[in-house]
């Protein structure tokens, strides 16, 4: 991107601009000006000096430019001198642009003027210089010199971009019927000076129109964050230590929408609390800044109203701990601030094939040789050769500034023809890597170690096909069509637009140069991609239909079931309620301390007769050992025999149920099912022999009732119990 940019608009203001034509509801001049107060706005946004508009007014009423004293330069005036546009210069032009009553005018004339104010303004030095004409053609045009013209403008270096009313353009593919005479003619001639033009362009301005609602991806200019050596190893300490002189840029930048200030309409009395804004930032608009004030109180019983004005500078900083504040002395606080100074130095390297993607973090950065260092670039080569050759990454220590915080980065070789270059992105902290441990998806392994190849939570291999069926299904890579109907993908990097920060923008410029328009609507270019095609969804739901099928999902209770061990339907009615197999890994601090210990809680979780149902399950919940989960179901086995024992009739027999429910439930989810149908057979041998404190057969009859009876095969894959011998087992012998 150029530094400097000065670009001359010429409007043309004829009458025949007054008229309507083309079936449109408003004039040809508003029409047109839609695509200059967009450009305008633009550069009012962008708000550089080195960002200059000028403006000359084609057609006008009155004569004002430098060559009105020359035959031909009649009706042509400098409506803004070339400079820095601001909003107060918007105002003024708004004012200005509007149809005239005469139609004479010479277009290339105006053009020479332009080019004229071009070349005063910037004279020989390095600036982008453009010329931007919009007119309908109904004035006569002068075809003479316009090659000495084209040759003017070339020399000078300028783009000329001539954008016509209703011009025709047969790529855009729109041509005018009935065209009148004068605007044939001087199409054809502005059309010839374009081709003169080494950078000239000629088109129809409804094809610049249609091109507004494209969002245009802002160039920034390179943002150095790192200007110094690059170290391997203490060249202070080691002769044979490296060190390159580099600079590091931003590659990549996190965009945002612009922000919004609190203001307040300016009033001639203003009060201490309001303060006016910067001439440069808001030139032209009537507004004031409001300038937030705070005071700070204590309680103090002796003060009025029983609180006390205290001053920023007596306060001290507290981190939030809880709900509690910690409070840090200025001078602590300082103990714990790390005193940096500038460094880049690296600090390993690590093969390509051990490095995580989801490790990168933040923006990407570009370092490259310092300029016109060539011992430097011929070093930083050989380091980014030596990575590639050896496939690794480097990984390397910056401060970007004395005090700064250091940042630990990962370095990647690129090499392209004429570049030569490391990217960094930030590596996290250790603190920021979350480790989520899960079961593997095509196998299901018991707490005992056992592993199932069959389980009701592995999918078949009809159903494997028909989910893999449905991922393809969405497939967007080769889902879109080039021009030449070939496939591609459909939603390429290039096309797909931020909604938010474009919207924003659309909005501000609209109200900026129309305040008493409302906010137009959202283009379509970026609605594009906010939904699926619909024949896309069609296909979809037919794969979505087939995977249905293949997982034999019927209708059940209203919240559907998939299982939270694989992520993959279940082919069963969904149940009210529904638990999946719990992960046996429990996730360890990465600190490495016992943290249940640090806070004095019982790690054996034992199960109390007061509570036995919670109890029971955290002992689960927690449970990594095979031994762990029999001594739970051990400890509640107890609590229920001892509830029927100790029942005066069946005051208790309630409890008892339930916490046998559960305990049976528990361990069907874990895959445990003979732990629980060993109990079963001695509870009922115990409660029909009497030896639960009496005859005990109402307690059993309740059981078989509640179906607690031995889990077979059909509740739980790894049972060895048949489901005839689960039914014979509720016969009372």
């Amino acid at each position: 991107m150029a530094d400097k940019e000065a670009t001359v608009f010429i409007l043309d203001l004829g009458a025949s601009m007054a008229q309507k034509h083309s079936g449109r509801m408003e004039s040809d001049l508003d029409w047109s000006m839609t695509y200059f107060w967009d450009k305008i706005t633009d550069i009012v946004a962008a708000n550089r000096k080195t960002l200059c508009v000028g403006v000359v007014g084609l057609r006008t009423d009155e004569t004002d430019n430098k060559l009105q004293e020359d035959d031909g330069y009649e009706n042509i005036a400098i409506m803004q001198e070339l400079g820095q546009m601001t909003m107060s210069g918007l105002r003024a032009l708004q004012a200005a642009v509007k149809p005239s009553e005469t139609m004479s005018g010479d277009a290339v004339s105006a053009i020479v003027v332009a080019v004229d104010m071009i070349d005063a303004f910037t004279k020989k030095l390095k600036w982008v210089r453009k010329i931007v004409l919009i007119t309908d053609g109904q004035g006569e045009v002068d075809a003479d010199g316009i090659e000495d013209i084209a040759k003017k403008i070339n020399d000078s270096d300028i783009q000329l971009t001539v954008l016509g009313v209703d011009f025709d353009n047969p790529e855009y593919g729109f041509k005018e019927e009935d065209k009148p005479t004068t605007k044939a003619a001087s199409e054809k001639t502005l059309k010839a000076l374009t081709k003169e033009c080494k950078d000239g362009v000629f088109a129809t301005i409804a094809e610049a129109i249609d091109e507004l609602d494209t969002p245009r991806v802002k160039s920034v200019k390179p943002y150095k964050t790192y200007d110094g050596a690059l170290t391997l190893g203490d060249p202070e300490k080691f002769s044979a230590a490296m060190k390159i002189n580099v600079e590091r840029y931003f590659k990549t930048h996190l965009a945002r929408p612009p922000t919004a200030s609190t203001v307040v309409v300016k009033s001639e009395q203003a009060t201490q609390l309001t303060q006016t804004l910067d001439d440069d930032a808001m030139d032209g608009v009537e507004f004031s800044a409001v300038r937030q004030a705070r005071t700070y109180k204590v309680n103090d019983p002796d003060a009025p109203g029983g609180k006390r004005d205290v001053e920023f500078e007596s306060l001290a900083k507290g981190y939030e701990y809880g709900r509690t504040a910690v409070y840090i002395s200025e001078s602590e606080h300082n103990i714990t601030k790390l005193e940096t100074e500038k460094s880049f130095s690296i600090v390993g390297f690590i093969p390509w094939s051990k490095y995580e993607p989801f490790l990168s973090m933040g923006e990407v950065c570009v370092t490259h040789a310092r300029k016109n260092d060539t011992k430097s670039e011929l070093a930083l080569s050989s380091l980014i050769w030596a990575l590639t050759e050896l496939e690794s990454y480097a990984v390397a220590r910056i401060v970007t500034k004395d005090g700064k915080d250091p940042v630990l980065v990962l370095m990647a070789p690129q090499l392209e023809p004429g570049l030569e270059c490391l990217y960094d992105v930030p590596l996290p902290f250790a603190e920021d890597v979350r480790a989520y441990q899960f079961p593997p998806l095509d196998k299901v392994i018991t707490v005992s170690g056992q592993t199932l190849k069959k389980h009701r939570f592995l999918p078949s291999d009809k159903l494997a096909e028909a989910m893999s069926d449905y991922v393809d299904a969405m497939d967007l890579a080769t889902y879109g069509q080039d021009e030449n109907g070939n496939p591609t993908e459909f939603a390429p990097i290039d096309e797909t637009f931020n909604p938010l920060i474009h919207r924003v923008n659309n909005a501000v410029k609209m109200r900026a140069a129309h305040p008493e328009r409302p906010v137009p609507e959202t283009p379509a270019s970026l609605l594009r991609f906010s939904s699926p095609p619909q024949d896309l969804i069609e296909e979809v739901q037919s794969r979505i239909d087939s995977l249905i099928e293949a997982a034999e999902v019927k209708k059940g209770a209203p919240v559907s079931k998939t299982s939270q061990a694989t992520g993959t339907l279940t082919s069963r009615v969904v149940p009210p309620k529904a638990k999946g197999r719990r992960n046996r890994e429990t996730v360890k601090p990465i600190s490495g301390l016992d943290v249940d210990a640090l806070l004095g809680e019982d790690t054996r979780r034992t199960v109390s007769e007061e509570n036995p149902v919670p109890d029971f399950k955290r002992a689960l919940g927690t449970a990594d050992e095979m031994g762990q989960i029999e001594d739970a179901a051990k400890q509640m086995g107890t609590i229920v025999r001892s509830l029927i024992t100790d029942s005066f009739g069946d005051s208790k027999y309630s409890q008892a149920i339930e916490c046998l429910g559960v305990m049976r439930e528990e361990l069907i989810n874990m895959d445990e099912p003979e732990i629980y149908n060993m109990f079963a057979r001695d509870l009922k041998k115990g409660l029909l022999s009497g030896a639960l404190g009496g005859d005990r057969r109402d307690f059993w009859f309740k059981a078989r009732w509640s179906r607690l009876g031995l889990i077979d095969t059909d509740q739980s894959e790894v049972s060895k119990v048949t489901h005839e011998e689960a039914e014979e087992f509720y016969k009372s012998r």
